[in-house]
């Protein structure tokens, strides 16, 4: 897989952008002509890291002030990342516990997903806040 593509998204800080996100990812990922995996899985996981990591930007990494969210695409070689950037205070990526499989609260399992998905998450502090970067080999 040679192809490249790299995408600059920058959305309001509104729940009602995370569909047009995740939409957005799907496509991509259905477009992937060499990729010889199931292209179907690949959309519905893109889709559903993208949209997690949008809403915890925006319910929980930025500052009442900031009235955007800024996602990365990009997809060279094999090699498929997501930035999600923010202007919060930050977290411990390192920190968070798994979330409690016999609880019915709905929280706390967004980043739980994205780690299961992706090959490999990180969370890092940036010139203007944070960035939740994800990467995952396409074979």
């Amino acid at each position: 897989m040679s192809e490249r593509i790299e995408l600059d998204i920058t959305l309001p800080k509104e729940t009602r952008y995370l569909g047009l996100v995740g939409q957005i990812g799907e496509s991509m990922a259905r477009s992937l002509k060499r990729f010889t995996g199931d292209r179907e899985e690949l959309a519905y996981h893109i889709n559903l890291v993208l949209t997690e990591a949008m809403a915890n930007a925006i319910q929980h990494a930025s500052e009442p002030s900031s009235t955007e969210v800024r996602i990365t695409i990009t997809l060279v070689q094999h090699k498929l990342t997501i930035k999600v950037y923010d202007q919060g205070q930050g977290f411990d990526l390192s920190n968070l516990a798994p979330p409690d499989a016999g609880s019915m609260v709905e929280h706390g399992r967004g980043l739980f997903i994205i780690r299961t998905i992706m090959d490999r998450v990180t969370y890092r502090k940036f010139k203007y806040g944070h960035v939740l970067e994800m990467e995952k080999t396409l074979h």
